[in-house]
This record gives C-alpha cells, structure tokens and sequence, in this order.
C-alpha cells in the first residue's frame, strides 16, 4: 500500500512539474504579433536575446555566427542553415575556434 501510494504521489508530482513546464512554453509563446521587433531587451542573466529578425540581419551582414549548443541527433533533426554544432559541454574545446569580430548567437531549441 505504501509502495502505490508513493508511486500515486510521485506520478503526480511529475505531472504537475510538466505543466508547469509547458504552461510557462505556452504563455511566452502568446506574444502579442505587434510587438516591436527592435533589439531585446537584455534578460536576468545578463545575456543579450535577439529576435529571429534581428539575427537574419546580423547573418546577411556578416556580423554574426550561430552556435547550436544541443546534442547531433537534435541537430541532424533541424537547425538553422549555416549554424554550426559545438555541443555545450564542448564550448570551452573549441574556443579558439569561435570568432573574436563577429557576434556569436547561441541556440539550444
């Protein structure tokens, strides 16, 4: 009985943890389409966020390069053309190889 019992309580921890999850998801994917699209504004953790127009821009100017930090399969499954994969754990590997003139855009969804 306590075996079921915590079994119960635990599937129904993982279930609300997932909602809240994909309520937070759902709720910024809600944006409002008359949004400005200037620069956004940097975020909590001090790192600068760029809208999908803004780093079109900065590709077709030659300003920027995009990192895909998530793992080959996720990559081999759909990327943004001309980024370039270098896992997360394998950043500081490859430092030297990331340019110091260009901005570097990260992505990991």
């Amino acid at each position: 009985m306590r075996l079921f019992l915590l079994c119960l309580g635990l599937s129904i921890l993982g279930v609300v943890a997932l909602t809240a999850c994909n309520s937070a998801e759902f709720k910024n994917a809600k944006t409002s389409p008359s949004a400005p699209a200037g620069p956004a504004a940097p975020a909590s953790d001090g790192a600068r966020r760029v809208t999908v127009a803004e780093l079109k821009g900065l590709l077709d100017s030659g300003e920027a390069v995009v990192i895909d930090v998530r793992n080959q399969s996720s990559y081999d499954a759909g990327h943004i053309p001309g980024s370039t994969l270098i896992p997360e754990g394998e950043i500081l590997n490859h430092i030297s190889e990331l340019p110091t003139n260009k901005l570097i855009v990260t992505y990991c969804s």
